[in-house]
């Protein structure tokens, strides 16, 4: 415990680093606006927690896909945080578990100490865990489950980073967005850290840059469009 909060603690003291901030990047989410979001993937540190209280309620009890969570904590804390956000929405909120099948109204939250990873078996999408090697310093590291969603949905994933410190997520991002996924951030102004989201921005992988309060209306906006526009085309075909 010492070791996972004292630099925390201690991070909240120093400046938060200077990232260069681009534009967001467009003309990706333009160029496939007819693949549904079948995924939406959330990485989160410093600060998270509390960031996710806010977000997870505004998810409506009818949103479409399943989503999947990092959030760097130890054990317990982690079932401890799922049973809370669980409390706050409709949806079913749960510490992930091996081979649990991923279904539209779930919220799986990375067990603490485990990596997780989402891969297809048969027809089914189904989670993994495993103890290998910390990547950036962290068990479960968000860039390990980014990897795997963009290997298991490509271009059908939607990719969230909120605050935190360090870089992790932001290999992750790189996986989503070259698999033609997209990937939203946090701001600067609403994070705890601006590591985390900063450096996803900073290496150029962010399709949009959001206050946290615009984060959720904005994933459902894009995830309720995007399979609209995939209904309608097929439609269209049909005709």
């Amino acid at each position: 415990m010492r070791d996972e909060l004292i630099p925390k603690i201690k991070s909240l003291c120093i400046k938060p680093a200077s990232f260069p901030r681009p534009l967001p990047v467009t003309t990706i989410a333009q160029k496939r606006s007819r693949v549904p979001i079948e995924i939406v993937a959330i990485g989160t540190s410093t600060g998270g927690p509390n960031a996710l209280v806010e977000l997870i309620p505004q998810f409506p009890a009818s949103f479409p896909v399943p989503i999947v969570i990092v959030q760097h904590m130890p054990p317990i804390f982690t079932r401890r945080l799922a049973e809370r956000l669980n409390a706050l929405t409709s949806l079913l909120v749960s510490e992930a578990q091996e081979g649990k099948k991923l279904e539209a109204g779930q919220i799986w939250i990375a067990p603490g100490d485990y990596h997780m990873n989402v891969a297809r078996r048969a027809n089914d999408v189904v989670l993994t865990m495993n103890q290998r090697p910390t990547e950036q310093g962290c068990r479960p590291a968000v860039d390990v489950l980014f990897r795997s969603v963009a290997g298991a949905f490509g271009a059908h994933a939607l990719a969230v980073v909120l605050t935190g410190m360090g870089t992790d997520g932001r290999k992750g991002a790189q996986a989503i967005r070259e698999a033609g996924g997209e990937v939203i951030v946090q701001d600067e102004s609403t994070s705890v850290i601006w590591g985390m989201p900063g450096s996803v921005v900073a290496a150029g992988q962010a399709d949009r840059i959001c206050p946290l309060a615009l984060i959720a209306p904005e994933v459902v906006r894009r995830v309720t469009a995007s399979r609209q526009l995939a209904n309608s085309a097929l439609a269209g075909v049909a005709r």
